[in-house]
């Protein structure tokens, strides 16, 4: 049931993107009046396929083959490598007739979709999920908690952060972003004081084995258990919503953030817990789970922000740029060599473990949404085969005024799906060995 439901979300969450990915296609292309052949979702390899009906001059179906989908634009050279329209002359309708700027407007607007389209599921998240976000100003009413890996880059327990890169943050989780974690600079107020603390170009290696333990995280003093998730360590042991942590064996808990690096630090070893119910006291024993988790939600005594509409879809720009900017890094040190691509690149079977073996609507949806975003960068790259690719000629076109032969065409249209089968085949059996290891 656990692997039927990480495939229905893949399915599902690739079956949204890739069909408004091609919509965009194919909105474009008839708006410019040429002709769009078929419109599928999943391919039709063999010529077999589920459904299809025709309407108009194109063709709608669903394929058998559940690996994304595609428009067929008359007289463009493209994956299905029809040749047969390219020995006839250039008809009004077809794509190779038109001017280059249209033809360019037509291959980027797959792209432009999944852009816009990861910046509104974000902004959707924030508004219908998230609700409301942690204020840095509330944060700094007592600062921050530094754990050991905050520490060991140059933080302190107590620093309040004035800004990062030279700008001002409004919300404490950009403090945390995933942007930040590829290099960039603090500065704090310690003890009167302003200090720089730079975050080393590779700490985003660090955070991503932390068990969920961020470098820095809110000091606040005091915090109680807002949910207990049953059937985990704290659940079993008799902890409950309310519960106020007292102590960790004879450690005196100061913040939550103290709180998880030292229950993260503590995996599959027995703890005893000390907490405040009411006015009384309670020893709890309890065995913390091999990841690291006891299963709780914290309840932390913070006034909350509310994003409402504009600040939503403003944020939800915010953090697709940042990710967008991840990426862009990530790629970067893969080709410098920086970081291994068997580390890094993920096929579907991968992808399908992120988003795990529980339906959680607000993470299907964050996930979508980092897809959608993951996938107009990789579409824009100057591959062959990929909308980048053709986007790649027809600058070239119009820069030199001079349009790249069917034959080269045609011959890096075969090179670039050569490139991409030996990606997807390698992310395939990353997936396999990440499974035996």
């Amino acid at each position: 049931m656990n692997i039927l439901i990480m495939v229905g979300q893949l399915i599902l969450g690739l079956s949204i993107l890739v069909i408004l990915h091609e919509l965009g296609h194919f909105l474009a292309a008839r708006a410019f009046k040429i002709r769009v052949e078929k419109f599928y979702l999943f391919f039709d390899a063999g010529n077999f396929k589920l459904f299809s009906f025709k309407k108009g001059e194109t063709e709608y179906g669903i394929g058998w083959l559940p690996l994304g989908g595609y428009v067929k634009i008359a007289g463009m050279i493209d994956e299905s490598m029809d040749k047969e329209q390219l020995k006839l002359p250039p008809q009004p309708w077809e794509f190779r007739s038109r001017p280059a700027w249209q033809r360019l407007i037509v291959m980027v607007a797959g792209v432009f979709v999944n852009l816009i389209l990861g910046i509104l599921i974000f902004g959707f998240t924030l508004l219908h999920y998230e609700k409301s976000y942690l204020p840095l100003s509330e944060v700094n009413k007592d600062g921050i908690y530094a754990s050991s890996k905050g520490k060991e880059i140059g933080f302190e327990t107590g620093d309040k952060i004035i800004s990062i890169n030279g700008k001002p943050i409004e919300r404490f989780k950009d403090a945390q972003s995933v942007d930040v974690l590829f290099g960039s600079t603090f500065e704090v107020e310690r003890n009167g004081k302003i200090v720089s603390v730079e975050i080393p170009e590779d700490f985003y290696r660090s955070e991503a084995s932390s068990r969920g333990v961020r470098f820095i995280e809110p000091l606040n003093f005091s915090f109680r258990i807002d949910s207990v998730f049953p059937g985990l360590p704290a659940a079993n042991a008799g902890l409950a919503k309310s519960d106020k942590m007292l102590k960790i064996d004879s450690i005196e808990i100061k913040s939550y953030g103290q709180f998880k690096e030292l229950i993260s630090n503590s995996a599959g070893r027995q703890l005893t817990i000390q907490a405040l119910r009411g006015n009384d006291t309670l020893q709890k024993q309890l065995t913390v789970d091999s990841s690291g988790i006891i299963g709780i939600l914290a309840s932390i005594p913070y006034t909350l922000t509310p994003y409402g509409f504009g600040k939503a879809l403003s944020y939800g720009y915010k953090d697709a740029m940042d990710m967008l900017s991840a990426n862009v890094k990530g790629l970067g040190k893969i080709i410098s060599g920086e970081e291994k691509a068997s580390e890094s690149l993920q096929g579907p079977i991968g992808i399908a473990q992120i988003y795990g073996s529980q339906w959680i609507w607000a993470k299907f949806w964050y996930i979508t949404g980092l897809l959608s975003l993951i996938l107009a960068f990789m579409n824009i790259l100057p591959i062959p085969a990929l909308d980048g690719g053709h986007v790649l000629f027809l600058l070239i076109e119009i820069v030199t005024r001079r349009k790249p032969s069917d034959k080269v065409l045609e011959y890096a249209q075969m090179a670039g799906m050569i490139i991409l089968l030996g990606i997807m085949v390698f992310a395939i059996g990353n997936d396999i060995m990440r499974i035996f290891r």
